[in-house]
């Protein structure tokens, strides 16, 4: 068997998520049916760095490929997207440790959420709109309660499979570009809908209906609140999945840039 290390980027729109569903199209899923293909009555295991939520787009998702090949991870890659549809693509294929687990072997993770402050025809499927005016400030400063180990039980769906809700959140960044608001979270791992959850909760607190104080309580007890606030998937981007010896980009920039508009005078 041979080990190969998958980095995989898919706009997330027509699926229900990364991971295998009966009866429902899936990236993972996608990636099996070509696979079975490339290497015909061979056992092979694709999987995944983390799940993403239907809808939900990736910029860099890791996945292992363990099957047993004589091919160059060059062909493998071109094998691949000559069969994917245009909205999955392997960015690149290399051959790694014979162990190396995509999940189990990954430090940390990254998200970025994209807003946009105005309606545009061209990047509905990766914004989330919102006509209302949001305080930047409070949701900067509101963002930093989330920093460092926390329960996350307010913020995951119920049918989670993780044992635990505790996660590391190691950094939260947020920037305004133009017509959009940025914001980008490094954590551990993430529990389902637990990003979608804090972009909400940030929002609100950005409308001012909700405040700091409100977030705290949902980071010390458990509440249903936040599951009513989820942000839509469409703005949602699992950015980097980082390992040993790797580290985050300090900086971060919108997939789609949405410019102010001004309409002139003539």
């Amino acid at each position: 068997m041979s080990m190969f290390k998958l980095y995989i980027e898919y706009e997330g729109t027509r699926y229900s998520g990364w991971q295998m569903q009966k009866q429902s199209k899936t990236v993972q899923g996608k990636l099996y049916e070509i696979a079975e293909r490339i290497f015909k009555g061979e056992r092979i295991e694709i999987y995944g760095a983390g799940r993403t939520d239907a809808g939900v787009h990736a910029l860099c998702q890791v996945a292992h490929l363990d099957v047993k090949t004589m091919l160059a991870p060059g062909i493998i890659r071109m094998k691949f997207n000559d069969e994917l549809p245009s909205d999955i693509n392997i960015i690149e294929v290399e051959k790694t440790n014979p162990k190396f687990h995509a999940r189990h072997d990954a430090k940390s993770r990254s998200y970025i959420y994209q807003i946009s402050r105005r309606r545009t025809a061209f990047g509905k499927p990766f914004v989330w709109w919102i006509k209302d005016d949001l305080n930047f400030e409070k949701m900067s400063n509101a963002s930093k309660l989330f920093i460092g180990m926390h329960d996350y039980r307010s913020f995951a769906d119920k049918d989670d499979e993780e044992k635990s809700t505790n996660v590391l959140i190691e950094k939260i960044q947020m920037k305004e570009d133009s017509d959009m608001i940025l914001i980008r979270i490094i954590g551990s791992h993430f529990l389902w809908k637990q990003v979608r959850r804090m972009i909400g909760v940030l929002v609100e607190i950005g409308r001012g209906k909700l405040s700091e104080k409100d977030l705290k309580y949902f980071l010390e007890h458990q509440s249903p609140a936040p599951a009513k606030f989820t942000a839509p998937p469409s703005g949602l981007f699992l950015e980097k999945v980082v390992y040993e010896d790797e580290k985050h980009d300090g900086n971060f920039v919108p997939t789609i840039k949405i410019t102010s508009f001004k309409r002139s005078r003539s």
